[in-house]
């Protein structure tokens, strides 16, 4: 899994992904309260997002697996002075979720913004009707926050999300690392688990089984 900037000529492969989950993406997504204003085309979107990055605002990824754009990650919201924050928003193919495509994507990010840019705290924002997301923030252990009511316009209206947080002293190795960590403990735990089922089969059951 690699990040990128979000380029203009990402555009074929962008429209395709989105094209292709719509109806799966469409619960989640950011919609604007003034149904009469026409979505930018993918061309002003990367320009815009472009703009807000040089002004250090932004960070507008696209999320590659294998080589190829499956997603893309946004910090936005970036602030400084005596905050130092951004928010990080995401969305993936659903052909590849649940491979921890997203989980490390976020992790990257953070990393990035704690150690190269120097922030002091990143949050997600979820509605806490999206189970998907939610695992995310709880895989990563993400700090609760609590709910924040009507919050963002999502799918035609402004709904409630709940709030995840993190700040740099809580990951002093690293979220990457931490994230690997217990990716591989419950690798190994699922493993030992099927070794263990496999070695309580009766004598028998392959035979049985066939």
């Amino acid at each position: 899994v690699l990040l990128r900037p979000l380029r203009v000529r990402d555009g074929k492969r962008w429209r395709s992904v989105r094209a292709a989950n719509l109806a799966w993406l469409a619960p989640w997504e950011a919609t604007h309260p003034d149904i009469s204003e026409a979505p930018p085309s993918f061309r002003q979107m990367v320009r815009a997002f472009t703009r807000e990055a040089r002004a250090g605002r932004m960070l507008p990824f696209a999320v590659l697996l294998d080589g190829e754009l499956v997603g893309q990650l946004t910090v936005a919201g970036i602030t400084w002075g005596s905050l130092r924050s951004g928010h990080i928003g995401y969305w993936v193919d659903r052909s590849v979720a649940g491979r921890g495509v997203i989980p490390t994507a976020v992790a990257l990010a953070a990393d990035h913004c704690f150690f190269t840019l120097g922030l002091h705290r990143v949050e997600v924002n979820i509605r806490p009707e999206n189970q998907a997301s939610l695992r995310v923030a709880h895989k990563l252990g993400f700090r609760p926050e609590g709910i924040r009511k009507r919050y963002l316009h999502i799918d035609g209206a402004w709904r409630d999300h709940a709030t995840f947080a993190l700040t740099a002293e809580e990951v002093p190795g690293g979220l990457l690392a931490r994230w690997r960590t217990l990716a591989a403990d419950v690798a190994a735990d699922r493993a030992a688990a099927l070794s263990h089922q496999s070695h309580q089969l009766p004598p028998d059951s392959a035979a049985t089984h066939r």
